[in-house]
């Protein structure tokens, strides 16, 4: 199987969430909007997002092409790719089990983005600025540290070590806690050396992910996009107000 992954070619964004897992499974895969001549790659992730040819069109990348499936939707495409790249668990609890912990990185996720756009997404942030500011500071007080002190509790409640989230092996659901960290900490930078000590075994799982053999290939190599200030993890100094 050769995958096609379809996402935005200059960001990380939702679209990172599946590379990584493909990444860490050594998946043979496209990045189909970052291949071949300039824009043709694009032009055939906007054919497949108008649903020429396809009556069940994805809304938006991140989608998967698998044969002759089109996949959306990040925690779905994950859900579809863990079973067959040994990244989930087993039996059917285990594997709802991984999907309700990669919805609630959704949510995260969902709530990091808009802290730099509170108002719309159709705005630019310089034109939402203070309600930003005021957005990040409730975030940082009050919804990260339920997210993060959520994620850390999973973790010391697996009953096969708290090492990884589910189990005793490697999930794709640790793969997503990696880029959360790895996130939070481009865009955040004074508030996450605060907490380490609060989540330390959240950045214990983010040093095991990095150390691996593939995944510090990748991000060793060209194809990891750096973060930026166009992605969902976005790092305004303005806003990194470092809650103790």
């Amino acid at each position: 199987m050769v995958y096609e992954l379809y996402y935005w070619p200059s960001i990380q964004g939702r679209g990172e969430f599946v590379r990584l897992c493909l990444e860490e499974a050594g998946a043979t895969y496209v990045d189909v909007a970052r291949e071949g001549k300039a824009g043709a790659g694009m032009a055939r992730l906007m054919r497949l997002l108008k649903g020429q040819g396809d009556p069940r069109p994805p809304y938006a990348p991140p989608f998967l092409k698998a044969g002759r499936l089109v996949i959306g939707q990040t925690a779905n495409i994950l859900m579809f790719l863990g079973p067959r790249l040994a990244l989930a668990p087993k039996d059917e609890a285990g594997r709802l089990w991984a999907n309700q912990l990669q919805l609630t990185v959704t949510d995260f996720v969902a709530e990091v983005h808009d802290t730099h756009h509170p108002i719309a997404s159709g705005l630019y942030y310089q034109d939402q600025k203070k309600e930003a500011r005021r957005r990040t500071s409730d975030f940082l007080q009050n919804r990260a540290p339920k997210f993060l002190g959520y994620f850390e509790s999973v973790l010391s409640r697996n009953p096969r070590g708290d090492r990884y989230l589910i189990g005793a092996k490697l999930s794709y659901v640790d793969l997503s806690l990696f880029q959360i960290i790895a996130g939070m900490s481009y865009a955040f930078p004074n508030y996450m050396t605060k907490i380490v000590r609060r989540h330390r075994r959240l950045f214990s799982l983010h040093a095991q992910v990095q150390e691996r053999p593939r995944i510090a290939a990748y991000l060793a190599s060209q194809r990891r996009i750096a973060f930026n200030e166009d992605g969902i993890f976005r790092h305004y100094p303005e806003l990194d107000v470092g809650v103790s």
